[in-house]
């Protein structure tokens, strides 16, 4: 496969979005990190052009000169054959290098990459340009994440947009999708991009099982607070009650409830909560004690896989019952770029699906997103199974 137009344009097209996606902050929240599961929106730029510079550009332009070395330690993150990186908690306390000269940094990238593709046409270029297209999809949807968090636990609570809608509203009326016992084929097997965690298509046998059309709704959610689910302990697994308690935890992230109202923090400011949006930001411990709550369960990521085509996903990252696990015949490679999934094979749920801070042709039916129990500063909803 050599390097198409289709590609450049699309690897420009990317890099366009990741700065409209910046556009509406101010200087000053470039350098915010709350948490430490959380980037700066500085670094996420940052990041994005490094992985470039570093698998493409430097490995393949021999006469490449770094746009700066030390920004090796800066924009580095897990890969631990490069050893000299940056402690991710400590990200958002750099002053420097300044907002505009990373701003730099991603020009220099985007133009000469541009430019060297025209006249290097390659076939293992053409997959690394493609799956740094996808990171930096990936750190489009968490800088959307990391905005939403800084701007939401800001007093002030300021709106990122006037005009991005989050919470779209699923009109169907609610039913089961019956899916009956066998065997089914589960993982990507086109020639079409996927991350080394699809592959390996396999067969499970799962038994019969229905799965809801529809994501639980805030209204919906609100019940199970109203009841005091968040006070009843048989719901939860021991994990969860620890967390809930150890953080205080009573609602999703970002409600409030103000003068005898619920209301939610959302792109677009403070906003009356909608009782017919899916509800969003939750961790797999609270979807886990919804679903008993309801005496219903989540589904596993196969479960998912199987009937996906039989509902309208895409809205929230949709927590699954299942661990982050290899697939069978998954083996650990050795090849430095292959750090990218394996490593994080440890004490994480996969969630499946994608959510309305998904980019444009990142995700598909075989994607599997995967977070700790506790995460829910991400898109994250709920949808039930039972059987």
């Amino acid at each position: 496969m050599l390097i198409s137009n289709q590609i450049i344009g699309d690897f420009i097209q990317t890099r366009q979005t990741t700065e409209e996606i910046c556009a509406p902050l101010t200087q000053e929240d470039y350098v915010i990190q709350l948490r430490n599961y959380m980037s700066p929106p500085k670094w996420h730029l940052g990041h994005t052009s490094w992985f470039f510079e570093e698998f493409i550009l430097k490995k393949f332009d021999k006469n490449y000169q770094e746009f700066n070395p030390a920004f090796k330690h800066i924009f580095n993150s897990a890969y631990q054959h490069i050893e000299d990186r940056q402690i991710r908690s400590s990200r958002g306390n750099l002053s420097r290098p300044s907002v505009e000269e990373v701003y730099e940094y991603r020009d220099h990238i985007t133009n000469y990459l541009a430019e060297f593709l025209d006249d290097h046409p390659d076939q293992e270029m053409s997959f690394l340009l493609t799956l740094g297209i996808q990171h930096e999809k990936q750190h489009q949807e968490l800088l959307f994440s990391d905005i939403k968090y800084l701007l939401g636990s800001n007093p002030l609570r300021p709106r990122y947009s006037e005009t991005y809608e989050e919470n779209i509203i699923e009109k169907q009326k609610n039913k089961w999708i019956k899916v009956k016992e066998g065997l089914y084929e589960i993982g990507h097997a086109t020639t079409d991009f996927c991350f080394d965690n699809e592959l390996g298509k396999h067969k499970v046998y799962l038994n019969n099982y229905k799965i809801s059309n529809k994501l639980i709704t805030n209204g919906e959610y609100l019940e199970f607070i109203l009841d005091g689910g968040y006070d009843n302990d048989n719901l939860w697994h021991t994990e969860g009650w620890q967390w809930l308690k150890r953080h205080h935890i009573r609602t999703p992230m970002y409600w409030h409830f103000v003068d005898g109202q619920w209301q939610q923090y959302t792109l677009k400011g403070m906003r009356v909560l909608d009782l017919e949006a899916p509800v969003t930001h939750v961790s797999f411990y609270e979807a886990f004690a919804y679903a008993t709550w309801r005496d219903l369960r989540l589904a596993t990521e196969f479960e998912w896989e199987v009937a996906q085509d039989h509902f309208d996903w895409g809205k929230r990252w949709e927590w699954t019952e299942s661990a982050y696990q290899p697939y069978p015949k998954f083996k650990k490679r050795t090849d430095f770029i292959w750090e990218y999934n394996q490593n994080f094979m440890v004490n994480k749920k996969v969630l499946r699906g994608g959510s309305v801070v998904t980019s444009k042709n990142h995700t598909r039916y075989t994607y599997r997103n995967f977070y700790h129990p506790s995460l829910r500063w991400l898109f994250s909803g709920i949808r039930l199974a039972k059987g």
